[in-house]
């Protein structure tokens, strides 16, 4: 069975436009990469754990704060490396300042076969993107979840 990650893609509406916000994942492997690089917050569903419960814990690890709902779920993803994304969109009226978040920090071998534990922020760094900006920005398997949006937001 495919693994599963949930997350939430957050969105405000400023000046007639939608934003959302994307994360870009910390540590050495992304440091020089953006384009195609960014994500919604999320991350790996534990055994028996509810999908939305999943989504809220890894965006509250990722950012350092929780985002309130209401939730609407937007879909599964398959990635192409064959993991499934489960995703809700989350309108925020206030935005979050991006520059204030405080993501939980993973430890590995850094560099590579050197024996020496590094710590680096699972995520670096947050933005607000416009949909045309964020179809740049955000991981290929993800760019769907855009597309999605813009209809669940036509729809209502």
């Amino acid at each position: 069975m495919a693994k599963r990650s949930a997350g939430l893609l957050i969105y405000h509406r400023r000046d007639g436009d939608i934003r959302v916000l994307l994360v870009h994942p910390g540590g050495p492997f992304w440091a020089k990469k953006d384009d195609g690089a960014w994500s919604i917050p999320k991350g790996l569903v534990g055994e028996d754990e509810d999908e939305l419960a999943a989504a809220q814990r890894e965006t509250e690890e990722e950012l350092g704060l929780k985002v309130e709902g209401p939730f609407e779920r937007l879909g599964a993803y398959r990635q192409p490396g064959g993991k499934i994304v489960v995703a809700w969109s989350a309108e925020t009226r206030t935005g979050i300042d991006v520059a204030t978040i405080k993501s939980n920090i993973f430890t590995m071998d850094w560099p590579p076969r050197s024996g020496s534990m590094k710590e680096f922020p699972e995520v670096d760094r947050a933005g607000w993107f416009s949909l045309p900006e964020a179809e740049v920005k955000i991981l290929a398997g993800q760019r769907p979840m855009l597309t999605d949006l813009l209809a669940q937001l036509d729809g209502a």
